[in-house]
């Protein structure tokens, strides 16, 4: 039987709990979680280093049209296509072999077979986007909950990276392998991920609801440290507490309980915060050495810029962390200030582009541009993956970020119709004159979230599910005293009934 002071003894160990102390109790929970992050670094490349391609010159005349000028450029329908390839495929999100994916994309001699092989690969993809979040959250304690849920933003990036490191390394290469080259570099992911997927421990939180109580504990034992072990039995009860008070809150958990409720402002939430890294700005990052080249860079200039742009984007998800952790900012206050500054540098972008043909407005956007993919990466772009983490039901998760996920990539397939059409020279060749657009939709989502984002650092999953049930609003979340209540914050019948007590005669 679990009692009020029990139960009030767990939540408040967990907030005593700091994050070098919770690093020792779960070293191996820490290094699984990022072993599920490689299959991300692997979507990151593939998104990357397909807009990349745009300014490759070899790539250019293999798939390319001669425009008037005397120069090649892909036109905008098969950007369009070979862009939505990856979405789409999130979008499906079926689990499907990423060795023989990459082998369409390896050997295809059109850009019609090349298509199929972005929609294949993004399958596989858009099923481990879904996993890895959903994973580190529910194997390490809420002190390692902001730290390991930001990797997966790192991962992203470390994809990206690569994957303009490699393009800008083979930028002058003419023949065929500038581009199979970077292809043939994917292999290797799928050969790391599924020689170590058989020894990885199952989530504690998905064996409870299974009813596989001794798989959990063994899971735990896996997960935390011989030497410095937390205690795993109390560990364990506060993973039953928080599944028996989701199940008092609702009994089933489909797809159809995410849009009911509570679950529908979680769902919400999710959906936003998410979406917000499609909307707000980051089309013009993933288009950042096309933009550059677009803009007036020559093309050796545009890869090393578009090399800054991601190595700038790892050294801002990195700074994350101690924003986190050391100063111990929150998850609303660190995403709201990233969507200030981000907001305020598109519009700057945009006014300095009014000026045609001006080579130093022109370094000045590749420049502004640079330093917004830091202050997203910083922010907006790690901050969204411990959102989603933490605000969906445990018993939900899954469900609720493979629809954040999806309405992600569906919102990427829009963009990516867009973009090409956007910035080609034959089409509306805005150039930095998307910042207006950008800028402006992202000031609309800043006003979204001054109302609708709450914060949930330093918050358990319990005390969460009782902050959403009790319709808290948003930006009253930081402040709502629960453990201070004279009285257990879940309410006395629902405690008893959580607890398995009898009440009172």
């Amino acid at each position: 039987m679990l009692g009020i002071e029990a139960t009030r003894e767990i939540t408040a160990a967990e907030h005593a709990l700091g994050f070098w102390p919770a690093i020792q109790q779960y070293p191996k929970a820490t290094l699984w979680s990022m072993f599920f992050c490689l299959a991300v670094v692997m979507a990151g490349y593939d998104a990357q280093i397909i807009s990349s391609f745009y300014a490759l010159p070899a790539f250019q005349r293999k798939y390319g049209n001669l425009l008037n000028n005397g120069k090649y450029e892909v036109s905008a329908p098969w950007q369009t296509a070979l862009g939505m390839g990856n979405p789409i495929g999130q979008v499906l999100g079926a689990l499907a072999s990423g060795i023989s994916l990459v082998f369409v994309q390896f050997f295809a001699t059109s850009v019609e077979m090349l298509c199929v092989g972005e929609i294949l690969g993004g399958l596989a993809y858009g099923f481990y986007v879904v996993i890895a979040p959903t994973y580190s959250s529910e194997i390490c304690p809420l002190a390692l909950r902001g730290f390991l849920t930001t990797s997966v933003n790192l991962a992203f990036v470390i994809g990206q990276f690569i994957a303009q490191g490699v393009a800008a390394g083979l930028e002058t290469r003419l023949d065929e392998w500038a581009y199979k080259a970077p292809f043939a570099l994917q292999w290797l992911w799928p050969v790391l991920i599924l020689a170590g997927l058989p020894f990885a421990p199952e989530s504690p939180y998905w064996l409870i609801r299974q009813g596989r109580k001794r798989d959990a504990r063994q899971a735990l034992e896996k997960l935390s440290s011989s030497k410095h072990r937390p205690d795993i039995d109390q560990v364990l009860l506060g993973i039953e507490q928080t599944d028996l008070l989701e199940r008092e809150f609702e009994a089933t958990s489909s797809y159809k309980d995410c849009l009911k409720g509570v679950h529908l402002v979680r769902t919400e939430i999710s959906v936003m915060v998410y979406l917000i890294q499609v909307i707000g700005g980051n089309p013009l990052i993933g288009y950042a050495t096309y933009f550059f080249e677009k803009a007036g860079l020559d093309p050796t200039d545009a890869f090393n810029m578009g090399v800054g742009n991601t190595a700038l984007g790892f050294v801002g998800t990195v700074i994350s962390w101690p924003l986190m952790n050391y100063f111990g900012f929150g998850r609303r206050a660190i995403y709201n200030a990233g969507m200030v500054v981000m907001t305020i540098l598109l519009f700057v972008i945009g006014f300095l582009s009014i000026p045609a043909n001006n080579r130093g407005a022109t370094w000045a956007m590749a420049t502004l541009m640079d330093i917004w993919t830091f202050a997203y990466q910083m922010t907006v772009g790690p901050i969204c993956f411990v959102i989603i983490s933490e605000i969906s039901a445990t018993r939900l998760r899954s469900k609720t970020i493979a629809i954040a996920t999806a309405v992600q990539a569906g919102a990427s397939i829009v963009t990516t119709v867009a973009m090409p059409y956007m910035l080609n020279t034959d089409e509306a060749n805005w150039g930095g004159k998307a910042g207006f657009l950008f800028g402006g939709i992202s000031l609309l989502c800043l006003v979204w979230c001054h109302f609708r984002l709450p914060e949930s650092r330093g918050r358990t999953f319990e005390e969460l599910d009782i902050l959403f049930q009790r319709k808290i609003p948003a930006r009253q979340f930081k402040n709502y005293d629960l453990l201070g209540e004279k009285e257990h914050p879940i309410g006395n019948q629902e405690l008893l009934r959580a607890s398995h007590m009898a009440p009172p005669i």
